[in-house]
């Protein structure tokens, strides 16, 4: 069985899942698209044997031809995406995030819940690098004993115009604040945001963060988060243990020794860093998608990010230092999920 896949946003991001779902990736083929830029929409379209372009994405999710749908339009249109495609009973792919704001997430977790099964998967893909999960396999087998603590980096060499001193929470450090929740199967229960000395490269935003997560069973992680470095795109983990660290390896193939030094790559953007994951991800989903199985970070997962990320955005903004998380009762539906 082919999965028919529509396609909700045709920007950057819809535009390399579309390449991805039809060049790369097996049993899938993109049937209908849509955009806010009519002509962009239908100049994919044209591009993708028998696709239709339609005028909106209630249009795409209504289609009958299309099994499942992939949200990768702007974040605030999410909600309505995500709540058609279950009340279609369409499984939905969304890109992060899930909503954004938490009363909208709710109404999500609502309406799948009524449902009385997962049609969601939210787009944490760090979940799918090959890295992770190594780093989550030494974890989970005991082999460097109960973990304590996680150091985490996430530096970017720049980042646009529009980019917004909160962004850095929820558009940069949510990867984290998605990655630490499943690494250590438990919830976040407070944050702290620290804001050092100014990067004189970040123009008027906070650059650099320090971030602080507590976890629920006590182990502490923090985040730096450097979005104006301009050396690359680098991202780090290290969990320490009480018998042992385990770490991500660095992304390159090799390391070149000459003249007294050594030398490898750093990657220069997100796509760079993290193409494979996505493939990962997506053939996983579209998997589930044909044979019914398990889909992958859940509605709960979107949700806890958003909750988590507005209560470091409050400690930024609102110099409270440490605020505690709440998340409110979980519904039963996603027991399994963390």
């Amino acid at each position: 069985m082919t999965v028919s896949v529509g396609v909700i946003g045709v920007g950057m991001i819809g535009k390399d899942h579309i390449r991805r779902l039809t060049t790369v990736l097996a049993g899938a083929a993109v049937v209908a698209v849509t955009d806010v830029n009519a002509e962009e929409a239908a100049t994919v379209a044209a591009g993708l044997p028998g696709a239709i372009a339609h005028p909106t994405g209630q249009d795409v999710i209504s289609d009958p031809a299309v099994d499942a749908v992939v949200v990768c339009s702007w974040g605030p249109t999410h909600e309505e995406y995500v709540l058609a495609a279950i009340a279609a009973g369409k499984p939905v792919f969304c890109e992060k995030p899930l909503a954004t704001t938490e009363e909208a997430c709710r109404r999500i977790l609502d309406a799948e819940s009524a449902f009385g099964r997962r049609l969601v998967q939210v787009g944490y893909m760090r979940r799918y690098d090959a890295s992770y999960r190594a780093l989550k396999a030494a974890v989970d087998s005991g082999e460097i004993g109960t973990p304590l603590m996680m150091h985490c980096t996430h530096r970017n060499p720049s980042v646009p115009g529009h980019y917004t001193k909160d962004m850095a929470i929820t558009d940069t450090a949510v990867h984290e604040i998605d990655m630490v929740r499943w690494m250590f199967g438990e919830e976040i229960v407070a944050t702290t945001v620290l804001t050092p000395r100014k990067s004189r490269l970040g123009g008027e935003l906070q650059d650099p963060l320090l971030l602080l997560l507590e976890m629920e069973g006590g182990a502490l992680i923090d985040v730096e988060i450097s979005v104006n470095i301009r050396y690359g795109y680098d991202i780090r983990g290290e969990v320490v243990g009480e018998e042992g660290t385990a770490a991500l390896g660095e992304s390159n193939p090799i390391v070149v020794r000459k003249n007294n030094m050594y030398s490898g790559r750093v990657p220069q953007d997100w796509r760079e860093r993290f193409l494979r994951a996505y493939d990962v991800e997506f053939q996983e989903w579209i998997d589930a998608v044909r044979d019914g199985g398990e889909f992958g970070p859940s509605a709960w997962d979107g949700y806890a990010a958003a909750v988590v990320s507005d209560a470091a955005v409050r400690s930024l903004f609102g110099g409270d230092g440490r605020v505690e998380v709440k998340l409110g009762d979980k519904p039963s539906l996603y027991d399994a999920t963390t």
